[in-house]
């Protein structure tokens, strides 16, 4: 492909992307965070109607939400001023949701485990200093419910019971994989609870190469059903596994050149 091409190309995509963050940043909500369909959708008392869709009516932002829209809006932040401006009103509403634990509540995945690796990772590519004290706080509590056998695991009653944060009967390998991302995105690579944590998803791997979870993954709605997405305990094991190795191997791509 010419350079011509290729420049076309490129500004076709950039075209693309520029109009979706434009729209991203449409959906911002007033308090800085985004939810999934809908913009500041919090009116709360309409969850007390009689039978109002289970008391899940509404679609209010969330830090797992709002992190992933950070994620688009920071790498749009040197285009326009207005991508930084959204970047930084999502911050704080970050800043601000972060439980007294050091963790964020996870609306589309179960639970805790899910929203603080969701954030942590969005901090990472925003190029957040690994010491800022958030970061650091969700670190802590990510190691603080590692469990003896060295994964993670987080029931669903933790909906109804936010003090069982990140606790669970037994671990899992997906969320075990969740709290690695979100460690290694922190800077704990070579921590202890990293290489317990790797060495548990070792352990779990099937001989197919593959691995299984017999728990459900997701909330439908938070106290009333609760989703299995079959592929949570295939790839998040490996993605971390992969993230893992590659931080502990030299970039011998570039060392060729």
């Amino acid at each position: 492909m010419c350079q011509a091409d290729q420049r076309a190309k490129t500004d076709r995509y950039q075209f693309a992307i520029q109009r979706a963050a434009n729209w991203i940043c449409g959906m911002q909500s007033s308090n800085g965070g985004f939810a999934s369909f809908d913009v500041d959708n919090t009116y709360e008392y309409l969850n007390e109607i009689p039978f109002a869709d289970h008391g899940a009516l509404l679609d209010p932002p969330s830090s797992d939400v709002s992190a992933r829209c950070a994620i688009l809006l920071s790498c749009m932040a040197n285009h326009d001023p207005a991508f930084q401006t959204a970047l930084d009103r999502c911050m704080s509403y970050l800043r601000n949701e972060q439980e007294p634990n050091g963790s964020w509540f996870g609306r589309w995945g179960t639970n805790y485990i899910y929203g603080t690796w969701s954030v942590l990772v969005a901090m990472e590519k925003i190029g957040m200093a690994q010491d800022d004290p958030m970061i650091r706080r969700a670190a802590d509590w990510l190691k603080s419910v590692q469990r003896q056998d060295g994964g993670w695991g987080e029931d669903h009653d933790t909906y109804c019971s936010p003090e069982k944060a990140g606790q669970g009967r037994i671990s899992t390998t997906f969320q075990t994989a969740w709290a690695l991302l979100g460690l290694m995105a922190a800077g704990e690579v070579d921590s202890a609870e990293v290489r317990r944590g790797i060495a548990y998803l070792q352990a779990a791997q099937q001989a197919d190469g593959l691995w299984h979870d017999d728990a459900f993954t997701a909330p439908g709605f938070p106290r009333v059903f609760y989703l299995k997405y079959h592929g949570y305990d295939k790839y998040f094991p490996l993605w971390a596994l992969a993230r893992f190795r590659k931080l502990h191997q030299p970039d011998t791509h570039h060392q060729s050149l």
